[in-house]
Formats: structure tokens, C-alpha cells, sequence
């Protein structure tokens, strides 16, 4: 993992999403909800240069593997923090890995996913910040 990263008060830990302890981010607040891996796991993964996605219509429960990243040090798995049915994947980041480190939280985002249960036990930011700062 890489030591030379940016002091956590200088990520980008967006308000609105909420966080796994796994460093995924959820928007619940739209339907399907929408994934992603946080700028923490991104920097600590360095460049990202495979994603691989969930065929649409995969079932998950939280805790399962969701998918796999692939960066220039290793293939990590992303664990699934919520129960549903992914509806769609973005197919832009297969096609281009590297918008997952550029832009995370926009057009970085990884899957959609229809939720079993609308209020997944998440961490909010200030409970991610205060995780990954430990």
C-alpha cells in the first residue's frame, strides 16, 4: 500500500454518501443505489487499471465479494456493504480503470444496486474520516 498519501483532512469524503468499513461508498439517497470505492482505497490501491464488474442481475448480500480491482500492486476485492440486485455496472470504468482514481465519487462510480433494505448499517463521513484516520 502506498505510505505517501494525502493526510486524510485533505481526501475528498463526500457528506451525503455513506461509508463501509471496507472503504465503499453508498448513495442510498437514489434508486437503485450507487457504488463506489472511496479516494482512500483508490490511493492506497494506486493506478487502477482493471475493474471487474458484476454481470447485471448478479445477487448480493452484504459481506459477499462484489467485484474485483485490479491496480499496479495488486487485485483487491470490493465487498458488497449492502443486500440487493445490481442493475446496472459501468461500463466506463472497465473500458478505462483510471476514471476510478480521477473521479471516485462521479464518474467513477461502479455499480447500481437494487437494495433489499433501504437503510443499510453504514458509517456517515465524520465516522469514515474519523476510521481511516486511526
Amino acid at each position: 500500500m502506498n505510505d505517501a498519501m494525502e493526510p486524510v483532512d485533505r481526501l475528498d469524503i463526500p457528506k451525503h454518501l455513506q461509508y463501509s468499513e471496507d472503504h465503499v461508498w453508498v448513495d442510498d439517497t437514489k434508486e437503485p443505489a450507487v457504488l463506489g470505492i472511496t479516494e482512500y482505497a483508490a490511493e492506497r490501491m494506486g493506478d487502477i487499471v482493471f475493474v471487474d464488474l458484476p454481470s447485471v442481475g448478479t445477487r448480493v448480500e452484504a459481506g459477499d465479494e462484489l467485484m474485483q480491482v485490479e491496480s499496479s500492486k495488486a487485485v483487491e476485492p470490493v465487498i458488497s456493504p449492502v443486500a440487493g440486485t445490481v442493475k446496472y455496472v459501468n461500463h466506463e470504468a472497465e473500458d478505462d480503470a483510471a476514471i476510478v482514481n480521477d473521479d471516485p465519487y462521479g464518474e467513477g462510480w461502479l455499480v447500481k444496486i437494487d437494495l433489499d433494505d433501504d437503510r443499510p448499517d453504514l458509517l456517515s463521513a465524520e465516522e469514515y474520516a474519523e476510521k481511516i484516520a486511526a
